[in-house]
């Protein structure tokens, strides 16, 4: 048994969504501001994600006002509310450290599509959901008008 498991023996958190580093997430987190407490949403790239059980983290980056800015959540934290995917990206590395050089349009990842069955709970999937409703519409048969017989050409004689 490892010394880390003997100190952190709880289960692992099971409440976030299985993202990777190229995914852009919104990450709520529970901020306290004296005896007030308020919920902050930090959306950004995910750089990076670091080590196993109790002791993983994760670096989201964002661009705010011009300037790059850098978090790193640890995942097992009480402060991390909830943590949601907005977008996919393709990469063909676990660390985006590239990202920081990169401006504008550069910068942007392309999108990939992966399966998200297990990001959505099965009630949005069976209920009408508005992106239910326009994949059943796209792929409805769609009858065209069939066009007009042309009269035939009648004969000349002369």
């Amino acid at each position: 048994m490892n010394r880390i498991d003997a100190v952190h023996p709880a289960a692992p958190r099971r409440d976030l969504p299985p993202f990777r580093p190229g995914d852009t997430v919104r990450v709520h987190v529970n901020i306290t501001e004296g005896d007030k407490q308020r919920i902050q949403v930090f959306e950004g790239v995910v750089l990076r994600r670091r080590g196993r059980g109790p002791s993983a983290s994760f670096t989201v980056r964002k661009i705010s006002s011009g300037v790059g800015v850098e978090r790193i959540f640890q995942t097992e934290s009480p402060h991390v509310t909830k943590v949601e995917i907005k977008a996919r990206g393709h990469v063909r590395r676990s660390r985006l450290y590239y990202l920081r050089e990169l401006r504008g349009k550069k910068a942007r990842l392309r999108s990939k599509v992966r399966d998200v069955s297990g990001l959505i709970s099965e009630e949005e999937a069976e209920g009408g959901t508005a992106a239910a409703a326009l994949e059943e519409s796209a792929s409805a048969d769609v009858v065209a008008p069939e066009p007009e017989a042309s009269p035939e050409p009648e004969e000349k004689t002369e």
